[in-house]
């Protein structure tokens, strides 16, 4: 099936508690106890089977979270769509509550001369696996937790900044408030030249950060 854009997605996420971010949709709901939430993952895991497409969940005390996709596409599909909608309107005959927190994915990117010669000592240090995105080589936690390491390459050397600094993922709705919190909190803003694909920031004393969106 097609793979789809936040661009395509947002207009049937809008009024929902989903959120779509890279290749991912994502929604987590409030219920009055446990057994509100698991009686919730009950009856979506029958609109799953019956769907014959199933989601990753989340439960907890009083709480229960979602997140859909399509491997077989690599991001989200009309399946997708389809699955979320009907999580919605169980949600909303439960009486469970969308909770307003954006998702996000945290990267850390290593300017250097040479990814080889230094990724190893990056994936020992940290425990982290090496995975190839699309011909890059990066480094990921396999417990889910940590953030992804990235290599930026770098020539000649820019010794007047730092070397390493933080990529934030959010989508792409919330990335002008997420630049404008931070410029309000005393950072500047290095470069919009890329938006909305992401904008280059630093604090007072020059750390850089980058708030990026996804088109996945």
């Amino acid at each position: 099936m097609e793979r789809l854009i936040p661009e395509q997605t947002s207009p049937e996420l809008a009024g929902t508690a989903f959120v779509h971010l890279d290749g991912i949709l994502y929604a987590s709901f409030s219920t009055p106890d446990f057994a509100s939430a698991a009686s919730l993952a009950a009856r979506v895991g029958e609109v799953a089977e019956e769907l014959n497409h199933h989601p990753e969940l989340r439960l907890g005390w009083g709480s229960i979270s979602f997140e859909l996709t399509s491997h077989d596409a690599d991001g989200v599909t009309r399946r997708d769509l389809e699955l979320a909608g009907r999580i919605q309107e169980l949600a909303d005959e439960a009486g469970a509550t969308g909770d307003t927190q954006v998702p996000a994915r945290y990267d850390i990117a290593i300017d250097t001369v040479d990814a080889d010669g230094i990724r190893g000592f990056w994936k020992a240090v940290l425990d982290y696996d090496e995975v190839d995105d699309d011909g890059e080589i990066e480094l990921v936690d396999p417990r889910g937790k940590g953030p992804r390491f990235w290599f930026q390459h770098m020539e000649p050397p820019r010794t007047q900044r730092n070397r390493i600094h933080v990529d934030v993922y959010v989508p792409t709705s919330d990335a002008p408030d997420r630049v404008q919190a931070a410029l309000d909190a005393g950072g500047t803003l290095l470069t919009d030249e890329y938006a909305p694909g992401w904008w280059v920031l630093a604090d007072a004393e020059g750390n850089e950060a980058c708030v990026c969106t996804s088109d996945l």
